[in-house]
């Protein structure tokens, strides 16, 4: 009994870090890119260039939301990892598990699903690579607009 309960926490610690693991290398290479994007559309007022940044960091954390969905989804296919409880929408249970992923990966939680079992390891893991993600991006985004706004700034007087 004891083998099969360290097994089920490697599975979860394995599925766990690799999620975060892609997410925060996902993220890197987003903002890394964008980097390098930025400069390069000159024929872009500053102004819109923060707003392309806005976007594109937009996608990206759209993309890394549903990856944990995935996550969930995946994890749900085998039910000694746990389940969902709550008001499950009657939309199919990879909604379910998007709506969980968003709620969670933004830290809002509103509690209406509730992951059960190994499945919440994966909710503070989500919750807290989102949040660094998410503040990761809000700096990017202020260094970005310093450069820009300033630039705009100085070049109308």
């Amino acid at each position: 009994m004891g083998d099969n309960l360290t097994m089920l926490l490697i599975t979860a610690f394995i599925i766990n870090g690799s999620l975060a693991l892609i997410t925060i290398l996902l993220h890197y290479e987003a903002l890394f890119q964008l980097d390098k994007l930025l400069p390069r559309i000159s024929h872009i007022a500053p102004r819109f260039r923060v707003l392309v940044g806005v976007g594109a960091i937009f996608m990206a954390h759209v993309v890394e939301i549903w990856l944990f969905a995935l996550g969930y989804f995946f994890t749900l296919q085998f039910p000694v990892m746990g389940g969902l409880v709550g008001e499950l929408s009657g939309h199919g249970i990879l909604l379910d598990c998007a709506y969980l992923s968003f709620v969670t990966f933004t830290t809002l939680g509103y509690g209406e699903i509730v992951a059960q079992g190994y499945l919440r390891y994966l909710t503070g893991v989500e919750a807290l690579t989102g949040f660094i993600l998410i503040t990761w991006s809000a700096s990017f985004l202020f260094i970005e607009m310093q450069k820009y706004w300033t630039t705009y700034k100085s070049n109308q007087y």
